[in-house]
């Protein structure tokens, strides 16, 4: 296994103040320490303006009291409930670190020996780690980036719940006209919602007659539903088998799950709209779009997690970021298997394993490169892994130099070298 390693730096010295901070939704806790130890029992405040500028106040009165000249404010990586105290925080002249919550769980029993957990001793151990050098870089994003965030988020959270309504139209379709999708596989198209809208049941298929269902299925599919596919359909409804008992309820759950697919629908066309003008603002993304496979939705959500690719050095730092940095158990003779650790942001590690299936395809960038791990015995979504690994590789290089993707680059260098 290539190993890499992040280059550290002392962030704290005999005039630096540790601030460290145990999140919580509505109230934190906050303890400082200063050079030699001292500090201050560890004591709560709420999460509102009035509470974050006393915390301040407090932590410039301290810092004054001791002669001290930086300021280190460190956190657990908690989601969305350190997000208010670090945007306060940003326009303070700190330095905002995280700590990943795996470290404060293995060192807090360093404190006092004891597997106790409680909102007063967290705030201690995270000093520990920070004063360690342990702590990781905070980016937050900001401008379009801050937005692409957001968009990619709430597309996710659409998409999930559609995906949860679409299940729930299956189950009622398959109640009360079994034979729909046998005909019409696909229920997520307009034209299958029009009918399950208009005509959700197999007597209303069968009064239209089969001359104006098939009218109406080429209109709607503007060309793509045949009168072969309305004949399926028309003969199915007259032989369906779905019940009749209690379908009036059914019917209103249909229709109403049908409106709210349209309207999900809806909603995700407007954020892919407001993310493709976003991503225009981002002066690299065109470099990251130059690759083939690599689309609108997965440049998005990468700068968007990453917050500027411009402010990590190495690529190795991007993979931590990830959760894709390798490691391995290995004892004595015992050499074990390399894995990817995961302890990082899950949806970078989605959109590069589902672009990576979109590179490895024929003509794909990472096609050749897939198939040769596959020959090794490499087992498929292994490979697809390490394909995403080198897709971020590329990905950060591109952002980095603001170049175009160049398939066979050395190649190609080498001819021009020649020439």
């Amino acid at each position: 296994m290539k190993r890499t390693k992040t280059k550290k730096h002392q962030t704290v010295n005999e005039k630096t103040l540790i601030v460290a901070v145990d999140i919580g939704k509505t109230v934190h806790y906050g303890y400082f320490r200063g050079p030699q130890g001292h500090d201050i029992k560890p004591f709560p405040f709420r999460n509102t303006w009035g509470h974050f500028k006393d915390f301040w106040d407090k932590i410039v009165r301290y810092k004054t009291e001791n002669k001290l000249e930086d300021i280190i404010i460190g956190f657990e990586s908690t989601g969305s409930y350190a997000e208010p105290l670090t945007h306060y925080l940003t326009q303070k002249p700190v330095q905002l670190v995280q700590i990943n919550p795996m470290h404060t769980k293995r060192i807090k029993e360093l404190t006092d020996n004891s597997p106790n957990k409680t909102d007063r001793k967290d705030p201690r151990v995270i000093a520990d780690v920070i004063a360690l050098g342990h702590a990781l870089t905070v980016v937050i994003p900001e401008g379009s980036a801050a937005e692409l965030r957001r968009i990619i988020q709430a597309r996710e959270r659409a998409i999930n719940i559609r995906t949860i309504m679409i299940n729930q139209l299956h189950h009622m379709i398959y109640l009360t006209f079994p034979e729909f999708t046998q005909v019409i596989k696909n229920i997520k198209t307009k034209s299958a919602l029009y009918l399950l809208k208009n005509y959700p049941t197999p007597e209303s298929i069968v009064s239209l007659g089969l001359k104006s269902l098939s009218l109406l299925l080429k209109k709607v599919s503007r060309g793509k539903m045949q009168r072969k596919r309305a004949v399926r359909l028309f003969e199915a409804a007259q032989h369906s088998v779905g019940i009749h008992e209690g379908r009036q309820g059914m019917l209103l759950e249909i229709e109403h799950l049908v409106s709210d697919i349209e309207n999900k629908n809806l909603f995700i066309n407007q954020l892919e709209e407001k993310l493709t003008y976003h991503l225009g603002r981002i002066p690299y993304s065109q470099s990251m779009l130059s690759v083939k496979g690599v689309g609108p939705v997965t440049t998005a959500g990468l700068i968007g997690e990453v917050g500027d690719f411009g402010k990590f050095k190495t690529v190795s730092e991007i993979m931590k970021l990830a959760g894709f940095n390798l490691y391995e158990v290995s004892s004595g003779k015992h050499s074990g298997q390399c894995h990817i650790s995961k302890r990082g942001r899950s949806m970078m590690r989605k959109l590069l394993f589902f672009a990576a299936i979109g590179t490895v395809r024929s003509n794909g960038i990472m096609h050749k490169k897939y198939h040769d791990m596959l020959d090794r015995g490499m087992p498929r979504v292994k490979a697809l892994v390490a394909i995403a690994r080198k897709l971020l590789c590329i990905l950060f290089a591109l952002a980095r130099d603001n170049m175009v993707y160049c398939d066979n680059y050395n190649k190609v260098h080498k001819v021009a070298l020649a020439a």
